[in-house]
């Protein structure tokens, strides 16, 4: 038999031992130094419960109109989108560092054209601030234009160029339509919802519902949604310490600063010349420049952009690089005749038929013309 006295040291002994055995590596904490500060505990991020996020008080506005929270329906769709954006808290952040790039450019063109700063945040909800977002329906860039709303407020949307991907140009189109939506319905409210879902169709529901007002509208519910999750975003955006994002100066994306250049071609030029004479890389001409879809600028008068700085001595540049590549690659025309086909003119000149269509900005369902002339490569 044991007695007591030998129990004690016995169990102390195990406990010692099965410390040391569980006990883990210094990478993971701990130091194996022989300082009186044996552990060192990992450094942790701590952010307020979603329970506290959600703790709103009043009172809210966006673009300068009165949010009613204290309608039990509006406060709870409102909760749902602050839960559902801060559930992905990586992607917020994302949000929070593109700010730094976008929302310099949109406050000022908001500032000019005397408009709510809030309407910043519906790019948010819109693309996440990304130029190459696209949705099922054909909605593309920043702010999501469909390609008939593009054209309408001036953005050129065809097979070679898409405006709607650069996020100036797209941006001076959507504060024009936000603006005229306004003026059509009264409220800012109500015209982001006409944004989201156009503008005849709010009409029609406001007109069946004899209802003026966004909050008590029976709408579809990506629309019903849209406005509550423009102002989660302004909520989380606008502080982010409230909600735990200890976001310091240096995390937020710069600007890209540019010039601005007009080009202008009878033929198409490639966009590797461009960035020649601009002194940059063939990359960052396209990523400028979003709105190009193929590798060359199309002919006509162009509007494009370059890094800072490059515009001046470019003109210099640039004409010997083009006038060298057009020379190299000199062509001759070809007049379309009655009954020619592009596959036969292709044949004819003895030409892949897609160089044929590349060359003159064409698709093979193209309509050719007696008496139209096309390039033609030697």
């Amino acid at each position: 038999m044991f007695s007591l006295r030998t129990i004690i040291p016995i169990i102390a002994g195990l406990l010692i031992l099965s410390w040391t055995a569980v006990a883990p590596a210094a990478s993971e904490g701990f130091s194996t130094g022989s300082g009186p500060k044996m552990f060192q505990p990992m450094e942790t991020s701590a952010f307020p419960s979603l329970e506290s996020a959600i703790r709103i008080k009043g009172p809210i506005t966006f673009c300068g109109e009165f949010v009613p929270i204290h309608l039990p329906e509006v406060r709870e769709r409102l909760e749902k989108e602050l839960l559902l954006m801060l559930w992905d808290r990586a992607q917020i952040i994302l949000w929070l560092k593109r700010t730094g790039r976008y929302f310099p450019y949109i406050q000022t063109a908001l500032d000019a054209a005397r408009m709510p700063s809030d309407l910043k945040y519906v790019a948010v909800i819109e693309s996440a601030l990304k130029p190459h977002a696209g949705s099922s329906k054909g909605a593309r860039g920043v702010w999501q234009f469909i390609p008939a709303t593009g054209r309408k407020y001036g953005l050129t949307v065809n097979r070679y160029i898409d405006e709607r991907r650069n996020f100036r140009l797209a941006t001076k189109a959507a504060l024009q339509y936000l603006k005229d939506l306004k003026e059509q319905f009264g409220s800012w409210t109500l015209a982001c919802a006409g944004y989201n879902m156009g503008e005849s169709g709010l009409e029609k529901r406001i007109k069946h519902q004899e209802v003026k007002d966004y909050y008590r509208l029976d709408l579809p519910n990506e629309t019903e949604r849209y406005v509550l999750r423009a102002i989660a975003a302004k909520l989380i955006l606008a502080d982010p310490a409230r909600y735990g994002f200890d976001m310091q100066p240096g995390d937020y994306y710069r600007p890209r600063k540019y010039d601005r250049v007009r080009l202008k071609h009878k033929y198409s030029a490639p966009i590797v010349i461009v960035a020649k004479a601009a002194g940059t890389y063939y990359k960052t001409i396209k990523d400028m420049n979003p709105q190009f879809l193929n590798h060359v600028i199309p002919g006509g008068e162009n509007t494009v952009f370059l890094p800072e700085g490059a515009a001046k001595g470019f003109a210099k540049r640039y004409q010997p690089l083009i006038e060298k590549y057009r020379k190299q690659f000199k062509g001759r025309t070809y007049t379309v005749r009655r009954g020619d086909t592009l596959t036969r003119i292709a044949q004819k000149n003895k030409i892949p038929l897609w160089k044929l269509l590349k060359l003159n900005n064409l698709s093979r369902n193209s309509v050719i013309k007696p008496g139209q002339k096309l390039v033609i490569m030697k």
